[in-house]
Parts: structure tokens; C-alpha cells; sequence
């Protein structure tokens, strides 16, 4: 029996097999796009992995990649890959000193630059002799170019293999609990998520179909890396568009027009709040419900955002709330929720048209089994777990039950028909004064799921009861100071906080809503590269503030 093939021979079959397919579409500015075929890609991946393997580096030997989105992100992947290396991709906003402990952790060899907006203040993170390749979109640096190397060098020759067990990739998390840990993914683990997800795309999207995506959330995450280009990489049908900036997000989505679209819950929050900017919702929600007219304005609102020609859209890497599922699903989005981590290559549970309800992430995807032990913690054990964490074999010994599951930290529940429900991290419970646990993931679901607000914190440890921090949606932070604004936010918050009691046990009651001063940001460090919070910086920041807010009496109080 032949072994099970894996990644890299997926590859080289489309190298055959499709070589003048258009693969990869990359913005170079000015509205102009270069388009890479197969041949092309696997050109420049050859010649570059020729070029790495002449300078000597041991078999395994980590190379490391900090840039943003963009083709030579996957030329550079398959050519480290291709010479026998390991690829470490680091967050494009990530700080210096931040890449500085990526680096040194991993014991890089080597890294590439590329696309980035604060070079400048990122380069000192890089240790000084560390050679370094910039690619194509790089800023001015002194780095020896991509381009230059592989006009020079003859491409590799042949189909060098990896071994299942081989690393592939170091995953570094986002650290929303603390410093990065580096999760080891084997050439085993990603092709058998690509394989899944492939299949299950093909299965909701059909056989015949030839996806389009736009690859925008940053492929240094396991849920990008794995429902984007180790899926793109395994089945070869589909075409890879790329964001050029956040200001041409539009237009690239329109050029994009993608098949397939995949999101994290901040962001289909904000889109919702871009529809509500230009039509308040009573308005819109009125228009939904008149017959054939609601099905006019329903494709114009997916038409104005991009996405008129998706047959599916998924969200995932944080719980998103019901109601926005509910609320896509209405204008005709074909919208459904999954669950992952990086720990199984974001290959875990997904929803489908026969499990869909919004509140839970779905049934287990083929070859996941999972089950809740005695403390409401999830396990879970995939054909795409990942094999340990870099060089912390404590951690990786604690992190897996004797059987083989890995404890997820999560909690949740499951139905007879598998559906899981995610009800919290167990790190995130809090005692308040009262001496009961408070699970702070539903509240802020619920919380989230109101149009004035972007984003929320809830926290109250020891307190005698919980409180809630909450960012201000974007199209009203302008307003944040007009009186008559401040009334009605009141008068919202009093009422959204009085509906959240009168659902839950008193030591699960909000005691206030404080609206924060400033939105929560990546280059402010409250949110991390996917965009969820970071809970223990943004309690740390309003720590000395909490004492006055509950000497007060306001049900809504403004930082």
C-alpha cells in the first residue's frame, strides 16, 4: 500500500497538469494586477529553493517570513518547502520586539521581508547578522532582492519529497493570553486539514465549480493558512486573489468577486455597521420584509459589499454573535459558523445546510472526534493535530489527555446530533465577590450583537458584580462627546444592560457598561493580529479606573 500523498505532490500535479491556469492575482498598485499561472509559481519557488538550498542550511532549518499577504507569501512557502526547510511566518504587525523573540525562539536561519507598513519600526527586532531576502512589495532595504536571485538561479530540478513526520511550518498564536507559543505542524497534519477542507468546499460549492477567494486575513494564522492556501495548494482549481491596502479593500474585493469568502466576527460586525451608515436598520429591516422588493434590496446591500457571487461564507477564529449570522442569512448570505484552533490546523468543526443554527459552530469534520469531560473542557483529537510546541515539551505533555485528545481550554456543549456549542474559555471564567464563576464569552456575544457597538470586554474579578467595557461602532466615535449622542447611547446601554440581567442568575449581572475612550487596535496592542481582544492588556489598562466606576451609579459611564 502506497503512503497517503501529501501536500507537496498535490503540488507538483498541478505543475503538470495545470501550468496555464491563473493561480495566484497580485495588486502591484494603480488599480494594475499581475497574474501568476502554475508554471509561473512553481518557477520562482524552484529557483529560490535552489538558491536556499546552495547556502548550506541544515535539513529542518527554519526560515522565517514577515511580510502581508501576497503571491510570493506562497511562492516563498513552497520553496522553503521544496528545499527541505521549515517555514515560520510572523504577524505583519507585529512589534520589534515581538519578531525579535520569534526569531531567536525559533532559531530562524533566514528571513524574508516583504510587504509591510512599519518596516521601520519593525527592522530593529531583527538580529543583526540574520541574513535576510526581501520579495517583490518589500520596502527600500539593502537586503538582496527575490527577483535578482531567481533570474540567476536555475530552478530546482525534480520532485524533492518531505517526509509525513517532517516539519512543515512553526505556527506562532497571536498571543491574546500572553507570549507566542509555537505550535509544530507536521507535512501530515496540514495536507490532511487541505485534504478536509477541500473536500468539504467542493461538497457545498460542487465539483465543477472553480473558486475565486481574496486572501486578506494574515496567512501567519493557522485559519488562513489552512481554509485559504493549504486548501488552494491541495485542490489547484482555485484562483488566490490579494488585498492590495485597507483603503482598495473594496475595489479588490470587486475584482475578486469571490466564490468563497471567509471572515472573523470583527469584521462582519463592521460590514453590518458600513450597511447601517448608509440606512438605519429599522429602515432596511422594513425593505427585507416587503416580497419581491426585500429581494432587490437584499442583493443590492451583497452587491455594495463585494460579495453577490459567494455560494458560501464561513466565519471563525472567535465566537460571532447569532443575531449577525441571523442577520446575513436575511440579505441572502450563505453564512455559517466553524470552530478550530491552531493546534488542529483550524480543522475542527464547521456548519452546513442541515446544522445551522446560529449559536453553534457545527458538527465535527470528517476524522474529528471530540467529546466534554467532567469539567465542560472540549477535547478534541484531529487528523490535522499538530505535533507539540516548540521546544516547551512540559506544555505539550500537559496539553494532551493519555489517549490522545488535546485540551482545547474551551468549553462547551454538545447535542445528541453532534452540534457543539462554544460557552466560554475556561482561563477567561472570573470569581466576582459572590464567589461564582462568570463565563464572560456569551455576555459579550450578546453585547456585540448591538448595532452601536464594535467591540466589548467583560470583566469584574472580585468585584460584587460583573462589569462591561465596550468600544463605540465606528461611524459614531466621531459623535463621542455630542451631548445628544451621549443621551441615546445612555439610553440604549441602560436598556441592553437590563435585558442581559433579566436572561441570567444575579452573579452574572452587569452591574455598568463603561464606554471606552479609544477603539481597541493591533498597533495599540488590545487586540491581536485576528482581531480578538486582549483581555489581560485591557484590564490591566482600566485596572485603576474600576474601584471609581463602582462607587458610582450610572448604568452607563464614559471612560
Amino acid at each position: 500500500m502506497s503512503d497517503p500523498k501529501l501536500i507537496l505532490d498535490y503540488v507538483y500535479a498541478h505543475e503538470t497538469n495545470l501550468g496555464s491556469r491563473v493561480f495566484l492575482t497580485q495588486p502591484i498598485g494603480g488599480g494594475q494586477v499581475t497574474d501568476y499561472t502554475w508554471a509561473q509559481v512553481m518557477d520562482q519557488s524552484r529557483r529560490m529553493a535552489a538558491h536556499l538550498q546552495s547556502r548550506g542550511l541544515p535539513r529542518g532549518a527554519r526560515v522565517a517570513m514577515l511580510t502581508k499577504n501576497c503571491a510570493h507569501f506562497f511562492m516563498a512557502e513552497l520553496a522553503i518547502w521544496m528545499a527541505g526547510y521549515t517555514t515560520v511566518a510572523i504577524f505583519p504587525t507585529e512589534t520589534a520586539e515581538t519578531i525579535r523573540f520569534v526569531l531567536e525562539h525559533s532559531e530562524a536561519s533566514l528571513l524574508f521581508v516583504g510587504k509591510l507598513d512599519t518596516w521601520p519600526q519593525q527592522q530593529p527586532g531583527v538580529p543583526e547578522g540574520l541574513p535576510c531576502i526581501a520579495l517583490p512589495l518589500s520596502p527600500p532595504t539593502s537586503f538582496e532582492r527575490w527577483d535578482d536571485i531567481v533570474a540567476r538561479t536555475p530552478p530546482l530540478p525534480g520532485q524533492p519529497a518531505r517526509a509525513p513526520d517532517e516539519l512543515a511550518m512553526i505556527i506562532y498564536t497571536s498571543g491574546s493570553t500572553g507570549q507566542p507559543k509555537g505550535a509544530m505542524v507536521s507535512f501530515n497534519a496540514i495536507t490532511r486539514a487541505a485534504e478536509g477542507i477541500s473536500a468539504d468546499t467542493r461538497k457545498r460549492v460542487g465539483e465543477q465549480t472553480d473558486g475565486r477567494m481574496l486572501s486578506y486575513l494574515p496567512l501567519a494564522h493557522s485559519f488562513e493558512r489552512s481554509w485559504v492556501e493549504a486548501s488552494s495548494l491541495v485542490d489547484g482549481r482555485q484562483h488566490i486573489f490579494f488585498a492590495e491596502s485597507l483603503d482598495t479593500f473594496l475595489q479588490d474585493l470587486q475584482r475578486a468577486r469571490p466564490t468563497l469568502f471567509i471572515s472573523v466576527p470583527r469584521l462582519w460586525l463592521k460590514f453590518q455597521q458600513g450597511v447601517f451608515a448608509k440606512m438605519p436598520p429599522a429602515k432596511l429591516d422594513r425593505l427585507l420584509g416587503i416580497p419581491i422588493l426585500g429581494r432587490i434590496v437584499a442583493r443590492k446591500v451583497l452587491k455594495g459589499l463585494g460579495l453577490d457571487a459567494v455560494i458560501q461564507a464561513g466565519s471563525g477564529s472567535a465566537p460571532i454573535p447569532p443575531d449577525l449570522i441571523a442577520w446575513y442569512r436575511k440579505i441572502g448570505l450563505r453564512l455559517f459558523e466553524g470552530y478550530g484552533m491552531t493546534e488542529d490546523n483550524s480543522y475542527s468543526h464547521s456548519s452546513d445546510e442541515s446544522h445551522s443554527e446560529p449559536g453553534w459552530v457545527g458538527v465535527p469534520l470528517p476524522g474529528v472526534q471530540v467529546r466534554i469531560n467532567d469539567q465542560g473542557e472540549i477535547e478534541i483529537k484531529s487528523p490535522a493535530q499538530f505535533s507539540g510546541y516548540y521546544r516547551q515539551p512540559e506544555l505539550t505533555a500537559a496539553s494532551f489527555t493519555e489517549d490522545g485528545y488535546f485540551r482545547t481550554g474551551d468549553l462547551g456543549e454538545r447535542r445528541p446530533d453532534g452540534m457543539l456549542k462554544i460557552t466560554g474559555r475556561a482561563k477567561e471564567l472570573f470569581k466576582t465577590a459572590k464567589g461564582k464563576y462568570v463565563a464572560p464569552a456569551p455576555i459579550e456575544n450578546e453585547i456585540n450583537a448591538h448595532p452601536m457597538v464594535e467591540l466589548s470586554l467583560v470583566s469584574g474579578v472580585g468585584q460584587p458584580s460583573a462589569y462591561a467595557v465596550v468600544v463605540l461602532a465606528e461611524a459614531l466615535r466621531p459623535r463621542q462627546s455630542d451631548p445628544s449622542l451621549r443621551q441615546q447611547v445612555e439610553a440604549e446601554f441602560t436598556a441592553l444592560r437590563d435585558r442581559i440581567n433579566r436572561g441570567r442568575p444575579d452573579y452574572e449581572h452587569l452591574r455598568m457598561i463603561v464606554v471606552a475612550r479609544e477603539p481597541w487596535t493591533i498597533e495599540g496592542g488590545t487586540l491581536t493580529p485576528t482581531m480578538k481582544i486582549k483581555r489581560s492588556r485591557i484590564e490591566a489598562a482600566v485596572a485603576p479606573q474600576v474601584e471609581h466606576w463602582y462607587s458610582r451609579t450610572q448604568a452607563v459611564i464614559w471612560q
